[in-house]
């Protein structure tokens, strides 16, 4: 990121104009980040020269110094820009400032020698003295210079020598500074090596702390899973056992209907064998069958006075349970009165007397073509409703069950009446197995 000089802009351009205004006492200045930001400000002025400037320089931070200094060739004022980078700062840290430098060298132009320095050896008042005069271009002083040059120097003396007196001091100096900076450098690679071994120790120690918390995630949640499975199984568990219980109790309602239904059903037969045991009774007494009266009825002959048996109080024949095989047809014909017998082997010219009286069903269909009108206005529309279960003998009669409605009925004798079952089908039925509605 680029260096930020706008923050502090009026102190920072304050200090430069003193440190190159030629009036002013101050004659250096140091400039400094603020934290870890690229934000630049004053860190601090003086007059002291160069002497004072080296010692406020840190070697924990990047500085940059601004001085004035006397050229020892002319005299005239020449400043120097210092890029200071201190031996402790950190590589990135070196790395992100290295692209400030030429913005701050804008900023604090008119520099005549520029330094980079990284330790105190690199800022030494003597070494930048010198550097400034070399680069003043000229190695002598105009107010210095005399006219002896135009004045005999007497007798030359014996050529010189190239030769140099070795300096002890000086040569052991620069083997020191040598030797120092072999030390700086391997102090620096081991410093590196060190940082490098923490950020390994560091990483690894991340490392096994995350492989920790995701095992501990990893068991948190499947014991989350296994109280969510077990809930959920306890919960199957309840319904199907509420599911049971409502199963248990519908069936033993489904069987107590079944038993009442059972139990309505066997008074009602008890009745129904009552009342066909009465009405049994009372056809017995009746001098002709009713039955063999209707079917020559249909056929169109009137039987005689004589036949006729006098009014009787209306009773129904239920049809009696046959064990012996025998067909209902075969039980009319022995309920049939001696003299209806007699009149059956001697019939009269008046009288037509069929052969069997399982031959109604095939007569039924050609006397209900040939009915007359006054049949026809035998009264009609009237409806009933059944009390017991009745069971046909053959196609002449309906069956129907209990609350049945038969509609259409003609009441065609006291015991005995005709009308349409639930199915559609017409034939006749007991009359005391029914009541009107």
């Amino acid at each position: 990121m680029a260096v930020n000089l706008s923050k502090n802009g009026p102190a920072l351009t304050a200090a430069y104009k003193e440190v190159v205004d030629e009036k002013s006492s101050t004659n250096w200045a140091l400039f400094t980040y603020e934290g870890n930001s690229n934000d630049i400000r004053l860190a601090e002025k003086g007059d002291g020269g160069l002497e004072e400037l080296v010692e406020e320089l840190n070697s924990g931070k990047v500085m940059y110094a601004f001085c004035r200094v006397e050229d020892p060739n002319s005299g005239l004022p020449k400043y120097v820009l210092i890029n200071w980078t201190g031996e402790g700062v950190n590589d990135a840290r070196k790395g992100l400032c290295a692209n400030h430098v030429s913005s701050m060298a804008n900023f604090l132009k008119g520099a005549h020698v520029t330094i980079n320095a990284r330790a105190e050896e690199d800022v030494e008042p003597e070494v930048i003295v010198q550097k400034v005069a070399k680069a003043s271009g000229a190695n002598y002083s105009f107010h210095k210079e005399g006219s002896s040059r135009f004045q005999d120097s007497g007798p030359q003396g014996p050529v010189g020598s190239v030769y140099q007196k070795t300096n002890a001091m000086s040569e052991i100096r620069k083997t020191n500074k040598d030797t120092f900076w072999a030390q700086a450098e391997r102090d620096e690679e081991k410093r590196r090596q060190e940082e490098r071994h923490k950020a390994d120790e560091e990483r690894q120690k991340l490392e096994r702390e995350r492989k920790d918390r995701e095992a501990k995630e990893a068991a948190l949640r499947e014991k989350r899973d296994k109280e969510k499975s077990s809930q959920i199984d306890q919960q199957k568990k309840y319904q199907q056992q509420l599911e049971a219980e409502n199963k248990e109790q519908e069936k033993q309602r489904w069987e107590q209907q079944e038993r009442d239904v059972t139990q309505k059903k066997s008074v009602r037969r008890g009745e129904s064998v009552e009342k066909a045991n009465e009405a049994a009774s009372l056809i017995s007494q009746r001098a002709m069958n009713p039955r063999e009266m209707f079917k020559q009825r249909e056929r169109g002959i009137i039987p005689s006075d004589s036949d006729v048996p006098p009014a009787a109080p209306a009773s129904p024949q239920p049809e009696p349970d046959v064990e012996d095989g025998q067909t209902k047809c075969e039980y009319d014909e022995q309920e049939v009165p001696p003299q209806d017998q007699g009149k059956e082997e001697a019939p009269s010219s008046d009288t037509y007397v069929p052969e069997t009286s399982c031959d109604v069903s095939d007569q039924m269909g050609e006397n209900n073509m040939n009915e007359t009108p006054e049949e026809e206005s035998t009264v009609k529309g009237i409806c009933a409703r059944a009390l017991y279960d009745y069971q046909a003998a053959d196609d002449t009669e309906i069956s129907f069950d209990p609350d049945e409605i038969i509609t259409g009925i003609e009441m065609i004798d006291e015991g005995w009446w005709r009308g349409y079952g639930t199915d559609g089908h017409f034939g006749m039925f007991p009359a005391n197995y029914v009541e009107l509605i």
